[in-house]
């Protein structure tokens, strides 16, 4: 059998290969965007759980350096070392894992784009309470360490109801 195609002529065996050739040019066409579409995906979610590791690497050196002022006492308006206010604790400690916070409690919670809920805490973050006039960080296990008041060391407290009643929110820095 012979077949036109373009004005060449082709018999049978030539002109079903030449169809079967653009068929599986097509095929791997879809094939090599479906690939393309997979990998921007899945780079997309490597980079975030790159991302979401550093932080967590950060956090816990940040916790480490906050349970390490353990002991020193508050300050008013003190960054440390060696005495500390509430946020001057935090900052402190978030500032040795490598990341720059706002000096004052209210700043920080409100420029750390990253808000958490109370359920969804991790180790590092900056809880607030008696809106905004207080910031501790929690630690895990149901506790954070801050420094509270005149009079008062660095110290690690469990958030019991009181917490839990005054708390404002919450923010993960480093991310």
């Amino acid at each position: 059998m012979t077949v036109t195609a373009g004005g060449a002529i082709l018999h049978a065996p030539t002109a079903q290969a030449a169809t079967t050739e653009s068929a599986s040019t097509a095929a791997s066409t879809t094939k090599a965007a479906a690939t393309a579409v997979t990998s921007k995906t899945t780079s997309a979610a490597a980079l975030r759980a790159a991302k979401v590791a550093r932080q967590k690497v950060k956090a816990g050196k940040a916790v480490a350096v906050a349970k390490k002022q353990v002991g020193d006492p508050y300050r008013y308006g003190a960054t440390g070392p060696g005495s500390f206010d509430c946020s001057g604790l935090v900052q402190y400690a978030w500032k040795k894992a490598g990341v720059k916070l706002p000096r004052v409690a209210a700043s920080q919670f409100a420029r750390i784009r990253n808000k958490v809920s109370w359920k969804n805490l991790q180790p590092g973050d900056l809880m607030f309470f008696r809106g905004l006039g207080h910031v501790g960080m929690y630690v895990g296990k149901g506790k954070m360490v801050h420094s509270p008041r005149t009079g008062e060391r660095v110290r690690i407290d469990k958030l019991g109801g009181w917490r839990r009643a005054s708390f404002v929110g919450a923010v993960r820095p480093g991310m």
